[in-house]
């Protein structure tokens, strides 16, 4: 039989949760402030400043934003580059993972010091940009996608993932006559679920994020992200005039200065935040794979 718990027990529970309440709040409150604000008129927004709910409703902000269908490509743009890139670090993570976990491999440890050695050292932006137009990825989604195709940090933890894989696995599967390919894709990957989900969640929102590559390496208008779209969208709203206006088609609508900021930010930030949920179940137990088991 379970005692009643002592007076001073419950006032703390009563503590604890109103706290972590109050700090949820806190954080919570800028995302509200940003959705209200985009639904507000240019009006409210200079005379009341701090908003959590309209007064006056207005889609004005979203109006601007949807008045082109560059919008919709530059989305469409984001999206490949997204699921694509992705795609492309999860397999290449795997790959080169799995062998650095077998401890038969040869140069093992070699590898393994040049992969630590990315993390702490870098070639740079100029030589990174040289040999992007040297190997004619220049106005290319490859620039966006290639360079960044294995995160040093998430292999490494990728390979302690697999070398945690019980060793009797391996023995089972190679007596039965299943080769290293299909060990690793038959019995390793579908063990990792929970680890790759996670990394498929970081990988994504990067890839989602991408800004300063595609400045970098993108000239073409039409191939612009959502994100150095809408970066154009912001400097026209403050009427900056910055680079190719006309990228963003002629049929644009006045901006409201205020609230087509936080319009952009919820664009921007939306889509992820739906996929999350999706990912849940796995991201909380991947995110557990560097802790210590008792």
């Amino acid at each position: 039989m379970v005692k009643d718990r002592s007076f001073g027990s419950r006032l703390f529970d009563v503590t604890n949760v109103t706290l972590l309440l109050i700090f949820a709040l806190i954080t919570f409150i800028p995302f509200i402030y940003i959705i209200a604000g985009s639904f507000a008129t240019q009006k409210e927004l200079l005379q009341r400043g701090f908003i959590l709910f309209p007064t006056e409703f207005s889609l004005s902000a979203y109006e601007f934003i949807f008045s082109t269908s560059t919008l919709m490509r530059s989305m469409g743009v984001t999206i490949f580059i997204t699921v694509a890139g992705t795609f492309i670090n999860i397999v290449m993570t795997c790959l080169m993972a799995y062998p650095l976990a077998r401890k038969d491999l040869d140069f093992r440890r070699p590898i393994q010091m040049a992969v630590i050695f990315t993390m702490l050292f870098s070639g740079g932006m100029i030589p990174t940009f040289l040999v992007i137009k040297q190997l004619g990825m220049m106005d290319t989604y490859w620039s966006l996608l290639i360079p960044g195709a294995i995160s040093a940090f998430n292999l490494i933890i990728m390979r302690n993932f697999f070398q945690q894989l019980p060793d009797g696995l391996e023995e089972s599967a190679k007596i039965d006559g299943c080769s290293d390919p299909g060990i690793l894709f038959r019995i390793a990957i579908p063990l990792s679920l929970p680890a790759i989900a996670t990394f498929s969640l970081f990988y994504a929102v990067g890839h989602w994020n991408t800004f300063f590559s595609a400045v970098l390496y993108i000239n073409d208008a039409a191939k612009w992200p959502i994100q150095v779209l809408l970066r154009q969208i912001v400097i026209m709203s403050d009427g900056g005039g910055l680079g190719d206006s006309t990228a963003l088609g002629a049929d644009f609508v006045q901006p409201p200065e205020q609230s087509v900021k936080m319009a952009v930010i919820v664009i921007s930030t939306l889509p992820i935040l739906l996929v999350y949920p999706f990912l849940q179940k796995h991201f909380a137990k991947g995110v557990l794979l560097g802790s210590v088991k008792g």
